[in-house]
Order: structure tokens, then sequence, then C-alpha cells
């Protein structure tokens, strides 16, 4: 009875010592950054890593493409759509499907089809119409938004695979405030975790929309970020589990600005604080949690170059003056990253 007292001890003590493992922080000090794709006449704002790791991406001028890492090669094609010159800046993709979603209207949302080219799958025309993020819960189900058409940001949900996608009406969302929209400037002002979704919105007033049922309710909470004009708020937001959320913007006009654009939660977007006040970065398009990392390390990008956070997103370090708009990570030390005119590979390196 001792020896077995004994051998229970020692495997509590293992457990609790297991339980007790600290996060150790990376300090990374650059970013090696290579050039995979170029074409001048692009401006990149929506990639996306798809289940086998190739990267898929949409642009303006109609440009898509897929990205071969084992090949190291290249597909692209141009969607056409009467005599429009269609710009994409929202993608998304389910385990057999990859969608884009063009801009203005008439909005154009394509899934891959049967036959291999893109097929229309949702068509909206209105003069108001701008979409500017898409995001998929699962295999079944997915989400874009938009900017107001109505008395309420603009909301499309499919639950059916991509195949139809139906208007959320305004009776069951928020009032968006005057001069409330969303900025198209990433892919990355949807974040989603298990069935939970945040949204956030920018502009003369800047907000979180949350939904814990895939878009079937909502609410929504107010943000400390700067805001007050067309061009401040929020661009980007990211979760790294339910409760524990970061969000950056700023003022694309005025990118030094710094002293309200970085926002953090850990109580799943119901509250937020400013942090790194009057602090490096200032505007950023985009930022990701870096996965595997506790929710302490994080990725920032923009124009203005690419900053890195080892503690959550209180303090940053900046690593690269190279300006991107949005990038995603293939594991936790390589990201791609797009802008104007190229995709990239990012290495980060101690």
């Amino acid at each position: 009875m001792k020896h077995i007292l004994s051998v229970l001890i020692l495997i509590l003590s293992f457990i609790s010592c297991k339980k007790k493992e600290t996060f150790i922080p990376r300090q990374f000090s650059s970013v090696e950054i290579e050039t995979l794709y170029s074409d001048t006449l692009l401006s990149i704002r929506a990639i996306e890593i798809l289940n086998d790791k190739s990267l898929a991406f949409a642009a303006n001028n109609g440009v898509f493409g897929l990205y071969n890492p084992q090949k190291d090669s290249w597909v692209t094609s141009v969607q056409t759509y009467d005599s429009l010159n269609l710009q994409f800046r929202a993608v998304a993709h389910t385990s057999t499907d990859f969608f884009m979603l063009s801009i203005e209207s008439p909005t154009l949302l394509f899934k891959t089809g049967d036959t291999g080219k893109m097929q229309l799958v949702y068509k909206e025309e209105n003069d108001k119409a701008f979409y500017d993020a898409m995001r998929f819960w699962n295999d079944r189900e997915g989400i874009a938004i938009g900017d107001p058409t109505d008395t309420c940001l603009s909301i499309i949900i499919t639950r059916d695979g991509g195949e139809t996608w139906q208007k959320v009406s305004c009776d069951s969302l928020p009032v968006s405030k005057e001069g409330e929209a969303a900025f198209a400037a990433s892919n990355s002002n949807i974040a989603i975790f298990g069935d939970q979704t945040w949204i956030a919105t920018g502009g003369k007033s800047s907000r979180i929309l949350h939904s814990v049922d895939k878009g079937a309710t909502w609410e929504v909470f107010d943000t400390p970020v700067v805001q007050g004009f067309e061009t401040t708020g929020l661009y980007s937001i990211d979760f790294y589990d339910a409760l524990n959320g970061f969000a950056i913007g700023g003022d694309y006009t005025n990118p030094g600005n710094n002293e309200a654009n970085k926002i953090l939660t850990e109580d799943g977007g119901r509250t937020w604080q400013v942090v790194a006040r009057n602090q490096e970065p200032g505007y950023r398009s985009c930022v990701q949690y870096i996965p595997n990392r506790a929710g302490k390390e994080l990725v920032t990008i923009g124009f203005e170059g690419i900053d890195f956070s080892n503690d959550g997103g209180y303090n940053w370090k900046h690593l690269s003056d190279e300006g991107f708009f949005t990038l995603r990570f293939l594991n936790d030390s390589v990201a791609y990253a797009a802008g104007r005119g190229r995709i990239s590979k990012l290495l980060f390196k101690k």
C-alpha cells in the first residue's frame, strides 16, 4: 500500500509539473523574404492556404491563381463577367472548393465548379454594395461581410457548402452607426473560432459584431480604437481561442498615428483595451496569431512594414520595412504575404 501511494504521488507530481510548464517566448530578429509571384499590375489583398498546403489568391483585373509549393509552380487565370474589370479582395475555401468575392456592384461570388472553371453562385446589384471579407466555419457553412446597403452591415451566409447564399435581414442584425462600414484591406476583418464569429468594423464608428452560433444571432460591442473619420478604425482582427483576441488598424492616410490603433480582449470580445499606446507599429492592415504559440506571438503587417510581438501584443518589435497588405501562416515560422505586385514567402528568424 505504501508503495502504491508513493507511485501515485510521483504521478501526480509529474502531472503537476507538466501543467506548470511556462511559455518560452521567441525573439525573432529578422524576416527573410522570398518573392514567389510578381505582377506589377496587381494589388493582392486576399490569399488563402488550402488544405493541401497550396496557396490560392485573387486580386484585381479578375486575376486569380494557385501556387503548388511541391513543384514551385503557379497556375493563374482571369475571371470574366460581361465586360467588367473584376476586383477580388475576399477569398475562402472548404476542403473541396475555393471561393472568391468581388467588391463592388454587381457583387459576384464564384466557387470552383465541377468542370474546373469558376461558377457564379451569388450576385447582388446595389449601388452601395462593397464586400470586404469571407470565411468558412466548416465545409457546409460560410460567411461574407460588406458595407451597409441598408441599416446594417451586409452579411451573406451559406449553409450548403457555398452552392447558395442568403443575405441576412437587418431585422436580425445590429443597426449600423452613421459612417460605420468595413475595410477590404486584407480579408481579415472576420475572425472565427469554433462556432463563434467576430467582425471588426471601421470608419466613423468602429465596433465588434459577435455571434456565438455561426451567424444565427448577433450582438455588438464598442471599442476604444481610434475612430471618427472614414479612414479610421479597425482593419483586421484575429482570435487565438474563445477568449483571447487582437485587433489592429489606425488610419491609412496617417500611418504614423499609433495612439490607439491596437486593442486586445481576454473575455471573448466583450471588452477591449488599448495596448502599446503611442508605440510602434502605427497603421497596419492585417494581424495574425502565430499558430501553436499559446496566443502570445503575433505578427502584424502593412504597407509600412512587418512587426512581431511575443507577449500577446503589449510590446512590438519592427522586423522589416518591406510593405505588404495581408499574410497567412503556414506554420510557426513561415508565412505567405501579399501586397502590391507580389506574393512572398516569409521566414521568421531568431
